[in-house]
């Protein structure tokens, strides 16, 4: 039999469920990656469209066979490195020892000698005044984690700091990443939309008390507990998304910019990256974008057949 009741739909394992603190998504995580580089980058979500590609997924139906899939363009301005931040590993978790900037990088040199520095991170400074379709010129500060052993990292750091990095520097097509960024925000909403809790039935609607749970809890304990499903807010909450595939990564425009420009966007006209599937938030909204933490599926060039440039007015 269909089950007629429950207690909520959604995990509680988000919550609270309040507004980020930052439209800049905090990643506390990165792989282990031989590879001498920066493991993650920045963007802004332009919008979506639409791809013909050769499905090259091992035992898939379509296998060898061209199929549409939908893909997320995210526009990707270079960054600077601005400064080096070395780490030490105490007890208590990673705390910063020492940091350098452009031209300062000997003292930085000496405390890795000495073996004293456990992790380097780059700190870098984004660019929106590049990007036409983001109302801000101030940028956001973030730190990165490099791969690689220790000396070649101090070896990468010294070759960047103070220059422009671009994102086909550090991702390849065809790569597996994982995206973060905070969702479109719905403001307050009710426990039936926030919760997907059971609509009351036809006696509760007489009333106007449709649209709410049964009860708040029981008499004891005297409060009221954090699992009841309530009203409140519901999205802007940072999320990450783990395997999406990139497609194509370029800086010819006129490859991807349709017709009128990006809904609520414009055109783009940096670097910018073609992803397989949807990416959190709306448009305009800053993504982070890191090396797969947790992996799968074939990677490789993708064979791309054609990339929809038709006009998104309207649509």
């Amino acid at each position: 039999m269909v089950k007629k009741n429950r207690p909520r739909k959604g995990s509680l394992a988000y919550s609270p469920r309040k507004r980020a603190a930052s439209e800049v998504p905090r990643v506390r995580a990165y792989p282990d990656i031989e590879a001498n580089r920066l493991l993650g980058f920045v963007g802004y979500k332009a919008g979506m469209t639409d791809v013909v590609m050769v499905d090259d997924r091992p035992n898939s139906v379509t296998e060898g066979s061209e199929i549409s899939v939908p893909a997320t363009v995210i526009e990707t301005p270079e960054v600077v490195a601005t400064r080096i931040r070395g780490y030490k590993e105490t007890p208590y978790g990673m705390r910063p020892l020492v940091e350098a900037e452009a031209g300062e990088f000997d003292y930085i040199e000496e405390e890795i000698n000495e073996g004293n520095v456990d992790e380097l991170r780059v700190t870098i400074q984004t660019s929106p005044e590049l990007v036409s379709g983001i109302p801000k010129k101030k940028s956001d500060i973030m730190e990165i984690p490099l791969g690689g052993s220790m000396e070649s990292q101090a070896e990468y750091s010294k070759e960047i700091l103070g220059e422009p990095i671009k994102v086909s520097e550090i991702f390849e097509n065809g790569m597996y990443v994982d995206v973060s960024a905070v969702t479109k925000g719905k403001g307050t909403e009710g426990p039936v939309k926030r919760w997907g809790v059971k609509i009351q039935g036809r006696k509760a609607q007489r009333k106007g008390k449709g649209r709410h749970i049964g009860n708040l809890g029981p008499w004891h304990p005297t409060h009221v507990r954090w699992q009841v499903p309530q009203t409140g807010q519901k999205g802007y909450h940072q999320r990450t998304e783990l395997n999406k595939r990139i497609l194509m990564i370029d800086d010819d425009v006129s490859k991807i910019n349709p017709n009128g420009g990006f809904t609520q966007y414009g055109e783009i006209k940096n670097e910018y990256l073609l992803l397989k599937g949807s990416v959190p938030g709306p448009t305009k909204r800053m993504v982070r974008i890191r090396d797969a933490i947790r992996p799968k599926g074939v990677e490789g060039q993708v064979e791309l057949k054609h990339v929809s440039t038709e006009s998104k007015q309207g649509v």
